[in-house]
């Protein structure tokens, strides 16, 4: 995650859906869960909607609480590649796994 990131979750109205959901999946890589409340949310509400998994690391949130490894939970559930496959098409799931 860089400062492009942040500009593109906060503000930046002409990024495509693309282009905002992979800088929140490059957010939940980096473990970033202990930013702002927002970021948290944004990045739970993305990986509920199917639009981004869990990081490839277990993380913690700002109060604490673990955040599993996308192989931590069970194929075909919330955070997992099969989950947003389903939800959004292997291309998308495999765009959000391969995001650095």
């Amino acid at each position: 995650m860089n400062t492009q990131d942040i500009y593109t979750i906060e503000q930046d109205e002409e990024a495509t859906a693309e282009d905002h959901y992979l800088a929140i999946q490059r957010a939940i890589n980096s473990g970033m869960w202990g930013l702002q409340g927002s970021y948290g949310r944004a990045m739970m509400t993305a990986i509920e909607q199917g639009l981004c998994v869990l990081g490839k690391q277990p993380a913690r949130d700002y109060y604490g609480n673990r955040i599993p490894s996308r192989d931590e939970v069970k194929a075909g559930t919330k955070g997992s590649y099969e989950f947003c496959a389903r939800a959004h098409g292997t291309e998308w799931a495999d765009m959000m796994v391969d995001a650095a």
